[in-house]
């Protein structure tokens, strides 16, 4: 929450971290856990009709490759984030007790970061094929597409 009334001397800058109850329940897949806390480090500034806020915002997530199943940290980062929030006109956002909650657009931008398709690394080759020791199979030994192809010339 930024109070409003505490801009109009002089911009703010806060830092800290948010925890996880900003995140929405299913808002990840199975491939992607949120457990560790969101960090920040912004500056407020109020200008005439609008909010400005500007700063930096990353949230390390757990993953697991969608390929290969190993386990990964993946950060989602925001270096140069900026919000541009009216305060009167058409646009203007609700604020409470001159009061303004800024989750909801942290929470869509961080989002719009998550990865579609967590991959531990570009050229990953996904998993590796193991054969069990022992069960060579014989060069010899008819495949079942053979024996299809038999059964489809009779």
């Amino acid at each position: 929450m930024v109070n409003l009334e505490d801009l109009k001397e002089t911009d703010l800058r806060r830092e800290g971290e948010l925890p996880l109850e900003w995140t929405e329940p299913g808002a990840a897949d199975e491939l992607i856990k949120t457990d560790k806390p969101l960090t920040y480090e912004l500056e407020l500034s109020l200008l005439d009709d609008a909010l400005l806020v500007r700063g930096r915002l990353e949230l390390p997530l757990d993953c697991e490759c969608a390929r290969c199943l190993k386990p990964f940290v993946h950060t989602v980062s925001l270096p140069d984030w900026a919000l541009h929030l009216p305060l009167s006109g058409d646009d203007a956002i609700d604020t409470v007790n001159d009061s303004v909650d800024l989750t909801p657009w942290v929470r869509e931008d961080i989002l719009l970061g998550f990865p579609h398709h967590p991959l531990c690394a570009p050229d990953c080759s996904g998993l590796e094929a193991k054969s069990p020791e022992g069960s060579a199979v014989a060069e010899d030994e008819p495949s079942p597409w053979a024996q299809l192809d038999e059964w489809k010339r009779e």
